[in-house]
């Protein structure tokens, strides 16, 4: 026995950013409309992150294409419901039959030819029920004459109710509602895969928008330290030209500024690569190598407070992929359901009840079952049991291991979610370490930079020294900028794993 399933979550709720909700709604909104060609920030405005994630709601491709999923499930229960729906049928056929037999006379055997036409005509409104009636309310007419009777017309009438119910295989709402069943789940199944579309853009989005931050910061970095060694070099130059510094000490400044010449180049290819992967994200179809860049701000260090329990319990209710998995556990749980159901022998109940009318004028057929004076009615029991039921075994058998493999799915699927919610948090706490770390690290960097080239001044350091130090401060402010990075990339993680995107960023996903 299984839990039921928790109803498709709305998203949970926490202090957003000014102004973040009203657009986050405009956001889901646009979303549901299939909106298209949001606008895009103009140059030189900042493109925040919540805008970023607003204008992929709006604008990504894969969001459009699963949204689709939704609808063609939900297509698709209408069409499993449809099997119940009453049908309106009318039967209008002709039969004709000749045949030859012998008379026995006086004289001998005589060859006999009869000839016997009928006209039948029926209407009816019939169905079936989710327990396996058949049923079907109407009236049909049969006019048979031939030439033993000098082809007088004889209308034989009927006007009631005939039904199938079946009593063993075939009875019962397991047996009937499954297609019904398994198109339910289905559609549940689709709007957790819409929904696990969604977080995974989502997070997607922060993540290539803290990357692009990151690179911008590289890029300034790798800037900066080209700058060092051209001060450096300018100082050099002026002190070889009185004669207090040698020429090798000029010509090590200038290979350096070079040198880092080209990580700049570098640093820039990495600008215009994450640039063009937010943009993708974000629904743009066109990608320049040299247009303007957009204008990105670091967000906020994220502030989570971690609690590996709680997001447990949080990624056991949230997650699409646990969810969809439970329900792939229930299809399963319905087709073993009805595959037992056909390893039982075939018994059904057959029977009608009516009235009704023999005339040789049609309406007057008719008016003796409307006047109910002729009443009919049949019962009976068709029994078929087949010799080995080889095949019925054989399906439910396999049906019962895919509900048992379905099971033991959900199982490791619980293990593995509790792993990486373990190791997201622990992420967290060890980013945060990281930038606190690195955060030291520049800050002492930076005063042996200034210690130095107090020292190569007052002639007790050298030019390598002070160079080699200005590579150690562009290590650590790298390590500084890509620490920030990581931790918002785990932020960004902890909140994938825990199902908890879309109630950051205060996202409601509209029914379809």
């Amino acid at each position: 026995m299984t839990t039921p399933l928790p109803p498709l979550p709305a998203s949970p709720r926490r202090s957003p950013p000014a102004g973040l909700r009203a657009r986050a709604a405009l956001a889901a909104a646009l979303l549901a409309a299939g909106a298209l060609g949001a606008p895009r920030p103009a140059r030189g405005d900042v493109l925040t992150l919540e805008n970023a994630v607003r204008l992929a709601l709006e604008n990504n491709r894969s969001i459009k294409v699963d949204n689709y999923s939704r609808a063609i499930a939900r297509a698709n229960l209408l069409a499993a419901y449809g099997q119940f729906e009453p049908a309106i049928g009318f039967d209008r056929s002709y039969n004709q039959t000749n045949s030859a037999s012998f008379a026995t006379t006086d004289t001998g055997f005589l060859p006999v030819t009869t000839f016997i036409q009928s006209d039948t005509y029926s209407l009816s409104l019939g169905g079936l029920m989710p327990w396996g009636l058949q049923y079907s309310i109407g009236g049909n007419s049969t006019n048979q004459r031939g030439s033993y009777n000098g082809f007088t017309d004889n209308y034989l009438t009927f006007g009631g109710v005939q039904v199938k119910q079946p009593l063993l295989r075939g009875f019962g709402l397991s047996a009937n509602l499954l297609g019904v069943r398994v198109a339910r789940a289905d559609r549940r199944i689709s709007e957790w895969q819409y929904r696990q579309t969604v977080i995974d853009t989502v997070t997607n989005v922060a993540i290539a928008y803290s990357n692009l931050v990151a690179a911008h910061e590289n890029l300034r970095i790798a800037r900066k330290s080209r700058d060092l060694a051209a001060n450096l070099l300018a100082e050099n130059e002026r002190r070889a030209q009185v004669g207090s510094m040698s020429a090798n000490d000029v010509t090590s400044a200038r290979a350096r500024t070079a040198l880092r010449e080209e990580a700049i180049l570098f640093a820039a290819r990495g600008v215009r690569d994450g640039d063009n992967q937010l943009r993708l994200l974000m629904g743009e179809a066109a990608f320049s190598i040299d247009g303007p860049l957009l204008e990105v701000a670091a967000p906020p260090a994220p502030d989570l407070a971690v609690q590996p329990a709680e997001g447990l319990k949080q990624a056991l209710q949230l997650r699409p992929d646990y969810q969809q998995a439970r329900l792939g556990m229930d299809k399963s749980r319905y087709n073993a359901a009805a595959a037992r159901n056909q390893l039982l022998p075939q018994v059904d109940f057959v029977g009608s009840y009516g009235y009704t009318g023999l005339d040789q004028n049609f309406a007057e057929s008719r008016r003796l079952v409307a006047d109910k004076d002729h009443r009919a009615f049949s019962a009976g029991v068709v029994v078929s049991v087949p010799l080995t039921l080889m095949q019925g075994r054989g399906r439910a058998r396999a049906a019962r291991l895919q509900y048992r493999q379905a099971e033991a799915d959900v199982k490791r699927m619980e293990e593995n979610i509790a792993l990486s919610v373990a190791a997201a948090a622990g992420q967290i706490e060890t980013t945060a370490q990281r930038v606190a770390a690195t955060r030291a690290a520049l800050g002492l960097t930076q005063q042996s930079l200034d210690e130095e080239i107090k020292k190569l001044r007052a002639g007790v350091s050298s030019t390598f020294n002070v160079l080699y130090i200005q590579d150690q401060l562009a290590g650590a402010e790298n390590s500084y900028i890509q620490a920030q990075a990581d931790q918002r990339r785990a932020a960004a993680l902890y909140e994938h794993e825990t199902g908890t995107t879309l109630g950051h960023f205060q996202v409601t996903l509209a029914d379809r």
